[in-house]
């Protein structure tokens, strides 16, 4: 487990060192990591939230001396004293360009790190466009159930779609690697029987989220078996591409994370025991307690130093608890606030 920037660390690796990537990155513009600093400027005190970045007009707050969070995080540069901002987590770029280019520039590195038959389990959500319209720092009333106190900062950005439209990140980001080298196999349908509620009224609830299934080259190393299902008569199949798995709540981390049947699903369908499993985006570290559990070796990288303590105890959980299973309840043996 190290941390820092996932893209740096992985161009210190060795080539051809992990048989699968089993990852899910910041969605672009849902929440701010607290990774970020100001950096130079000509004023040491200034809060670099007195004006708007976007222009003379001023929110509500920014009149008052105080910009929302959501405020700040858009700026790249204080207007009040020129400081720049310094942050290196993915997901808060100006437009969706941006964040796509980066994450074929870090799976460039992860497909250089795989072994030639290696594969890259990639999960993304979508996200609506709200140009013109200002996110603020909850972004909705069901910000805090998913997110707790660190809620999402979905301020306004310049997508360049029309406000309200789904920017479709998925799909352009699954062709961009694709275009880049990338086999794409498969793209999974993660259904989720217990979505988060949406307060619309003009289109469905959104209950499903992407699980693109690309490969390094032609033939790769694939599990069948592994990950066969039971069928209506009760025999075996080849595992289907819409897969139902409901989403857990995970008290110690306060925000939404991989669950771990779906981490376990790309495991063993991508690697053997005793074969290195990689997260570039290791979070609350589901992927790499998973991995330990099924016995993997595993390499996790995470920006934010404040997630090691929580990855670092649920890989012991499972080291403690490990037992020869194909599933493990985290919630039932960790410790809860």
């Amino acid at each position: 487990m190290v941390v820092g920037d996932a893209l740096t660390h992985l161009k210190s690796l060795p080539d051809g060192i992990v048989q699968c990537c089993v990852t899910s990155p910041p969605y672009y513009g849902l929440r701010d990591y607290g990774t970020g600093k100001w950096e130079g400027g000509t004023d040491p005190t200034c809060d670099h939230g007195v004006q708007r970045w976007d222009g003379p007009k001023q929110t509500q707050g920014a009149q008052s001396g105080h910009a929302s969070k959501a405020d700040r995080l858009a700026r790249r540069q204080c207007a009040s004293c020129g400081a720049h901002r310094v942050d290196d987590q993915l997901g808060l770029e100006e437009t969706p360009h941006e964040y796509i280019a980066r994450l074929v520039e870090i799976f460039r590195e992860v497909r250089r790190v795989l072994r030639d038959d290696g594969t890259l389990w990639l999960n993304l959500g979508d996200s609506y466009a709200n140009d013109g319209k200002w996110g603020g720092s909850t972004s909705g009333k069901h910000a805090g159930a998913l997110h707790g106190d660190t809620k999402v900062g979905r301020g306004k950005r310049r997508t360049g779609f029309k406000a309200k439209e789904l920017m479709m990140i998925p799909a352009r980001a699954a062709i961009a690697l694709q275009d880049d080298g990338w086999y794409l196999r498969s793209d999974i349908v993660w259904a989720k029987g217990n979505p988060m509620p949406e307060s619309v009224k003009d289109r469905p609830t959104r209950s499903h989220e992407y699980v693109f299934l690309l490969a390094k080259s032609e033939r790769y190393f694939y599990d069948t078996e592994a990950v066969k299902e039971v069928a209506a008569e009760g025999g075996h199949r080849n595992r289907r591409s819409v897969w139902g798995i409901n989403p857990k709540p995970y008290k110690g981390a306060h925000f939404a994370v991989m669950p771990e049947e779906l981490a376990r699903l790309c495991i063993l369908a991508g690697s053997k025991p005793g074969d290195m499993v990689l997260d570039p985006f290791s979070g609350s570290g589901t992927t790499l307690a998973v991995a330990r559990l099924l016995g993997r070796s595993y390499l996790g990288i995470e920006l934010n130093p404040e997630y090691v303590p929580l990855i670092n105890e649920r890989v012991r959980v499972t080291s403690e608890y490990r037992d020869g299973r194909d599933t493990f309840d985290f919630m039932q043996t960790l410790p809860q606030e």
